[in-house]
């Protein structure tokens, strides 16, 4: 019984974050569904892929539908023995995105019961983290990879700190489970982060180890981990094998081209360059934002109201107050560095506040380690505007140039500084040393910092570059003045927000002040701060994600609507492409409908972006041919849609007159420019030099009778009948990809060559002949089966645990919480 009761307080904390989810989501509850633009985007090029499994009840693992085609491993794909997933279902069982941010709340509630903080702190510390601007405003935006990867985060730091206290068992079962799940979110940027992290921690702990001489528990630690690693990389080995194959096909793979699409030279090899990984690097100065929201302007879409310059400036130009308070919903008052903003990175002035009463007052080393990973994070983060360190990590810490949008590893400090914050309350609840003088530092520390911001801001002019496309837009006398107006409100919530975040600082001030002095009880002080705490940022997120952000299911379910010019195309019942060229490779809307050159993905694949960018962007129709485009949805004068008609689209399959060899990709890609795609064939031969040996034929005869035509059509399996009186050389318009089809004629294998920089190619014998392509990936198969044992370890892992910590009669939880720290575990 009693051992229940410990359960109690938990159970109404888990009962209240799932109410206060969906309170936060409540159109949820109504059956609507939030707007999220990414998703709207995935919708598009998932299309075929959900319309295959409606029809077959089965996986296509590829789509035709986008970038030309591809595979749908990071679409969605659903694979076989996926356990780890189930248990994550389970986990998310609110709609979306309730879930998530239930998830975010849950794993940060775990990990303070690591810090034997009572439920009642860790509860509001679990709010904290999740009303995070940045974690909000990521599920507004539609980034459900990167915050499901966030959520599982905490979870991971848990179990890594307990298996360092040698918990073992438990540790190290929490460990398995965490980095599983983290692992399935399938957002490895964030994950690469939190390693980043870890090994943060892994320096912290293993000094420590040196420090008390204890390093014969080392092998235990690093045995417990292993174990755990492994089998949890395994329960996901066919998301991260298909991932890996893919990562080598996208533009995330090396660049093999030595010149740009300008002619000038490449000077790096980076999957990403330079430019592109740092665009979204976080300002300097900006970086006060997290303790006041607006302190640059918020957002490229900010709220200013009807009490604003802006609402002045655009009334007395003639508009009616509704059309001037509807042009001040939407205002660009962000002036900070980064392309776009959503919204900004607020982590909230009373947790600012508590962690750095941390610093003074929490006796625990620690902390230490969360400070390293927040000022870590933070530097990182600034990107370009700190070249030395961002310069080296992209040019020798491996993988860093993978990723792009640098300022996002600011989900670490987001993190570290809520878990400082209750460590800081925690401290000054239980330890009645140096209360006054710790408090008092606190409050002159974070005072002092808004009035620096205040008396300083005419250090700042509040403008930004893109200011001068107003100017240009509206004239220069009314667009100055419109500028001008902008400013004088960026200034305002300049101010305006510090002394907001001041007195909020004030307010936690006063009641730990009260407290100290005995006129507030201890569980009114908590939950008072806590209480101020979670409302700063409730109400910060509120501005960002809100009920007006949600639509009926059906707009999401079908968030594309087919135009005249889509119902003109889709008469046409034969196999083609289509080019939206407003889309400029960088929207799905036109794969909802048909089979498109374009999609939205972050990894596009590298070969079919090479070709746009040197070939398709200058105009090159012969690649449009060859690509099969037969379908151009361009825009006239007045933005009225329409549709060409391509009448040299060279068709699904056609027999060739010449095979031209290369022997450099550089040389491949310059071959395109001038290349008769209908008579003749590029392979490079430094790739394909054993088939040009078996096969020394160049020249072929093409009988004007020949033909290839396509018979039946599905994204994973393709049939053709070919009939020529010669043997030939034949290209089909479809994607190569070096793993997974597999080609026969006439039921016997043959090879496919990758020709004309992205086509397939395959010799023909004479006659009739019966050609098929099926995708049938080793990858799913080999990581399905990896992943079906290592999820029978991990579950008699747990059962094995869960027996013998039973046997020792010991329970995990007066390890996690409500113990009085004594003085080792304090100063741990």
């Amino acid at each position: 019984m009693k051992q229940l009761q410990k359960l109690y307080p938990h159970l109404l904390a888990i009962i209240g974050f799932i109410v206060i989810s969906l309170v936060y989501f409540y159109p949820v509850i109504q059956g609507k569904k939030i707007y999220q633009s990414d998703i709207v985007q995935y919708t598009g090029m998932a299309k075929e892929q959900n319309d295959f499994r409606a029809e077959y009840n089965a996986e296509p693992y590829w789509t035709n539908s986008a970038f030309g085609g591809m595979p749908t491993y990071q679409l969605g794909a659903n694979y076989p023995n996926d356990f780890v997933g189930m248990l994550d279902d389970a986990l998310r069982f609110l709609p979306r995105p309730a879930d998530y941010l239930f998830l975010y709340f849950l794993g940060f509630y775990a990990l303070l019961l690591v810090f034997r903080v009572d439920p009642l702190k860790a509860f509001f510390g679990a709010l904290a983290f999740g009303f995070s601007t940045y974690l909000i405003i990521i599920l507004g935006v539609g980034h459900n990879a990167k915050a499901h990867a966030i959520a599982y985060m905490p979870l991971v730091i848990a179990g890594f700190i307990l298996v360092f206290r040698k918990h073992f068992i438990y540790g190290g079962i929490l460990t398995m489970l965490a980095v599983a799940l983290e692992i399935n979110a399938n957002h490895f940027q964030m994950t690469y982060y939190l390693l980043l992290f870890l090994l943060v921690f892994t320096i912290y702990f293993l000094y420590k180890l040196f420090k008390e001489k204890d390093l014969k528990a080392l092998p235990k630690i690093i045995g417990t981990f292993a174990i755990a690693v492994v089998l949890a990389i395994g329960a996901n080995a066919t998301n991260l094998l298909a991932t890996k194959e893919y990562a080598d096909f996208s533009t995330r793979s090396k660049n093999e081209l030595t010149f740009n699409p300008d002619g000038s030279k490449v000077t790096t090899d980076n999957a990403l360059s330079r430019e592109y990984i740092t665009e979204y690097s976080y300002g300097i100065a900006e970086s006060f934002n997290l303790i006041a929201p607006r302190l640059f302007g918020g957002s490229n879409a900010e709220n200013v109201g009807t009490v604003s310059n802006l609402y002045e400036f655009i009334s007395n130009q003639g508009a009616s107050p509704s059309e001037a308070a509807e042009f001040a919903e939407s205002v660009p008052t962000y002036w900070g560095n980064q392309p776009i903003v959503a919204a900004p990175a607020y982590i909230g002035a009373i947790v600012f506040f508590l962690a750095i009463l941390a610093l003074y007052h929490d006796k625990r080393k620690i902390k230490y380690a969360f400070v390293a990973g927040a000022v870590f994070s933070l530097l990182l983060s600034w990107g370009k505007n700190f070249p030395a360190l961002t310069d080296f990590f992209i040019d020798y810490v491996p993988m860093y140039d993978k990723f792009r949008a640098v300022s996002s590893i600011q989900v670490i400090l987001e993190l570290c500084v809520p878990v400082l914050a209750i460590m800081g309350l925690q401290s000054f609840i239980k330890n009645e040393e140096n209360r006054k003088k710790s408090l008092l530092y606190t409050a002159g520390t974070s005072i002092g910092i808004i009035v620096i911001l205040f008396l300083f801001k005419g250090i700042f002019n509040f403008t930004t570059a893109n200011d001068n496309y107003y100017i240009e837009a509206y004239g220069r006398e009314m667009g100055t003045a419109f500028v001008d107006a902008l400013k004088l409100d960026r200034e305002s919530l300049y101010k305006a927000d510090l002394l907001r975040s001041g007195f909020f600082m004030l307010v936690a001030f006063g009641l730990l002040w009260f407290y100290f002095k005995g006129k507030l009880a201890q569980g009114n002080t908590i939950i008072l701060i806590g209480l101020f705490m979670v409302a700063d940022l409730f109400f910060v997120a509120k501005n960002y994600v809100n009920a007006k952000d949600f639509v009926s299911a059906r707009e999401m379910n079908e968030p594309f609507q087919a135009t005249e010019t889509d119902m003109q195309i889709l008469q046409d019942t034969t196999h083609y492409r289509v080019f939206e060229v407003a889309g400029n490779m960088s929207s799905a809307r036109a794969s909802y409908f048909h089979k498109s050159l374009g999609g939205y993905h972050a990894a596009k694949p590298k070969r079919m972006q090479q070709l746009f960018d040197y070939q398709i962007a200058k105009n090159n129709k012969n690649v449009l041919n060859m690509l099969n485009i037969k379908y151009i949805i361009q825009s006239d004068e007045k933005e009225q849609e329409f549709a060409t008609i391509n009448p040299d689209a060279n068709g699904n399959a056609w027999f060739v007159s010449k095979i031209e060899y290369v022997n450099l990709t550089d040389e491949e890609m310059k071959a395109l420019d001038k290349l008769d795609t209908k008579e003749v064939v590029l392979i490079n031969q430094y790739e394909f030099g054993s088939w040009r040996k078996d096969n020394p034929n160049r020249m072929f005869q093409k009988d004007s009778l020949a033909s290839i035509k396509l018979d039946l059509y599905k994204p994973n399996h393709l049939k053709y009948t070919s009939n020529n009186t010669n043997d030939g050389f034949a290209v089909f318009s479809e994607i190569y990809y070096e793993h997974g089809w597999k080609a026969t004629i006439d039921g016997n294998d043959s090879d496919i060559l990758r020709v004309d920089y992205t086509l397939r190619g395959m010799h023909i014998p004479k006659g009739k002949h019966t050609i098929e392509f099926k995708f049938e990936p080793e990858v799913v198969k080999t990581g399905s089966t990896i992943a079906l044992f290592s999820s029978i370890g991990m579950l008699l892992v747990v059962i094995g645990g869960v027996y013998f910590d039973g046997k020792r009669d010991t329970s995990p939880n007066g390890e996690l919480y409500g113990a009085e720290l004594n003085n080792k575990e304090y100063r741990e």
